[in-house]
């Protein structure tokens, strides 16, 4: 149940600019390409977009308006996500995986599941999520076209898609950079300091953050 085509075009166009814009999910997902390999960032953007389908439900029960108007709320998933993307950046200062080995395939099936189950914790844990549903998605619900939670779960749903494709792009353009500098051995001893970094910038950005949204 989507919106008249003048307004579902409006939809896509600002969808687009805002999805265009990187923001935590598209700088969590080139750290993993470029830390881990094309893959492990494409598989990134997949639990990204899972993890949008999430707030999209829970934008439809009427979760993410609780969450925007509960400062406690706000402030518990926000420190959860921080918490655990800095979590994830240590890890991966400690790990002595290369470019080469997450490249392998002959690699563990597991260790895309992991990335893959990463990926959907790091934006479940993003309050910014829910309040780009809570303020967005509201401006193409219509009550007189029918009942409004599938309206928003056909929106979302659509945004999802949009948002799996952009970061795809990103996942598969970082990895083209990180495949060019995977002979460089220098590089090779220290890439995993560059996405480490990048991941628990990440989360420090997003702990300190947040608190204008909510005004």
């Amino acid at each position: 149940m989507l919106p008249t085509h003048p307004q579902l075009l409006f939809f896509v166009t600002t969808a687009a600019i805002l999805l265009a814009i990187p923001g935590p999910a598209v700088l969590y997902i080139v750290g993993r390409s470029i830390g881990q390999g094309r893959n492990a960032g494409l598989v990134s953007a997949l639990g990204i977009g899972v993890g949008t389908l999430i707030h999209t439900a829970a934008a439809a029960v009427g979760l993410s308006a609780l969450l925007v108007s509960s400062a406690t709320a706000f402030s518990v998933v926000k420190y959860l996500g921080a918490a655990y993307l800095v979590y994830l950046g240590v890890q991966r200062l400690r790990s002595k995986e290369s470019l080469a080995a997450a490249s392998d395939t002959s690699a563990p099936r597991v260790t895309l599941a992991r990335v893959f189950s990463q990926g959907i914790v790091v934006n479940v844990l993003n309050p910014k999520t829910a309040l780009f549903f809570f303020a967005f998605l509201p401006q193409f619900i219509e009550p007189a076209r029918g009942h409004v939670a599938t309206q928003i779960l056909s929106l979302g749903i659509l945004f999802a898609a949009m948002g799996t494709t952009s970061d795809s792009l990103w996942a598969l353009s970082s990895g083209s950079v990180a495949g060019w500098l995977r002979n460089n051995q220098r590089w090779m001893r220290n890439e995993r300091y560059v996405s480490g970094g990048i991941l628990i910038s990440l989360g420090v950005v997003t702990a300190f953050a947040g608190s204008s949204a909510k005004k």
